[in-house]
This record gives C-alpha cells, structure tokens and sequence, in this order.
C-alpha cells in the first residue's frame, strides 16, 4: 500500500452554525488553516427564548458549513474560528466536530472496510439528527424543548423512501424534508430522543428517521 494513502480514521467532521451571511467567511477562514473546502446549507435556528418569542424573531436564518478535515487540522480550524468569529460570546453561532471512519473525495483518501471512528473518551455533548417531512420541524423542535432541549437548526432537504415513492405525469415527485440537527448534554440525550419519538412516531415505517452522534470540541454552548 502506497504510504502517502490516508486513511479516514484520523479525520473529523467540523460543523458550524452561524448567521445567515457569515458562511463564506468562516469557509475562508477555515480554508486558511487547511481545511480544503466545506459545503454550506441553509438552514433556520430555532431558540427556546421567551423574549424572542414575543417579538416574533425566534426562527433565524441561519447558515450551516460542513467541512472534513484531519483531526489536526479541523482542531485548528475550529480555534481559529472560535476566535474570529467570537464563538465565546451568546448568539455568535456554534460549533463541534463528529470523529469519521472513512472518507472519500479528498486528496490521496482511499476507503478501508477496517476503519473505525475514534471512540470519544469524553462524551459531554450529543447531536440528535431528526429527518422528517417538511413542516414537521416545528413539532419535533417543541418535542425537544419539552424534555429540556434549548432549540434546534432546521436543514432543508429532500429526500425519497420506499413508504413514500409519489409520480406526477410519469415522474417520480421527492417529498421535501426537514433535517432538525439539536445538540445536548448526554445525560438529556435519552429523554429528549424519547419525547421526539413519542411525539413524530418515528419507530413507524415513513415517519422520519432519528440517530445519534457523539460529539467533540464543542463551541458557542451556554
């Protein structure tokens, strides 16, 4: 085996929420630390804050960057990020990186059927991704609050199952979707998955999809 292959084992997965606008700078700003590229989605934040509530502005445009990178290097970049951006200050945006087992598409990476994802040693912090149908955001963003969630990002999306195969003159119609990404502490992570379930449904067939993911090198949580 050629040594200048990598493997993805030693690479993480760097996530960051922020506002609408600020995507392309932290890309920037991530790409100078090494980070080869990221892709941006748009998204929308939702907070639990009763005064935000009252004014109507609790649902903002948000932006989200998903970058690849080794261990190191997304390390950096998530420092640097932390910095410029002022992540330790409230409302600035939030950030955390997810261990990976493989990775394809980036220079010299091949895939190995023997990977794993580093274990987390220290699991403060879990993502709960929710995929539901577009609409259903909101129920599962007040599921979530209910069991103690602070809020959620809503990604749209689209997506196609066997339970929900449609066709308009002879063509297949995706339904649109709804990604609902909520981080929590892991001793809620339980409580907040089971108010999600109870409420969405989501262990029958065509209701959306849950999963877990351990996270690391969380920033921009009070």
């Amino acid at each position: 085996m050629n040594k200048a292959i990598i493997e993805g084992i030693d690479y993480d997965v760097l996530f960051l929420v922020v506002n609408s606008g600020i995507g392309s700078k932290a890309l920037q700003i991530a790409k100078k630390n090494g980070v080869s590229g990221g892709t941006v989605f748009r998204g929308s934040g939702t907070a639990s804050n009763s005064a935000l509530k009252f004014f109507g502005l609790e649902d903002v445009r948000k932006e989200i960057l998903f970058m690849a990178a080794r261990k190191e290097v997304a390390e950096a970049a998530l420092d640097d990020l932390t910095e410029k951006l002022q992540l330790k200050k409230r409302n600035r945006g939030i950030a955390f990186t997810i261990p990976i087992a493989n990775l394809l598409g980036n220079r010299s990476c091949v895939y190995n059927t023997d990977a794993h994802g580093r274990k987390v040693e220290d699991r403060m912090h879990q993502a709960i991704f929710t995929i539901v149908d577009r609409g259903q955001a909101e129920e599962v963003i007040d599921a979530a609050v209910a069991a103690g969630s602070q809020g959620g990002t809503v990604i749209n999306a689209r997506g196609s199952g066997s339970h929900e195969t449609s066709r308009l003159f002879s063509m297949n119609i995706e339904p649109e979707k709804e990604v609902v990404m909520i981080l929590t502490e892991q001793h809620t992570t339980d409580a907040v998955v089971a108010s999600i379930s109870n409420a969405l449904k989501i262990e029958q067939p065509g209701n959306g999809v849950l999963f877990t993911m351990d996270v690391t090198n969380t920033r921009g949580l009070f």
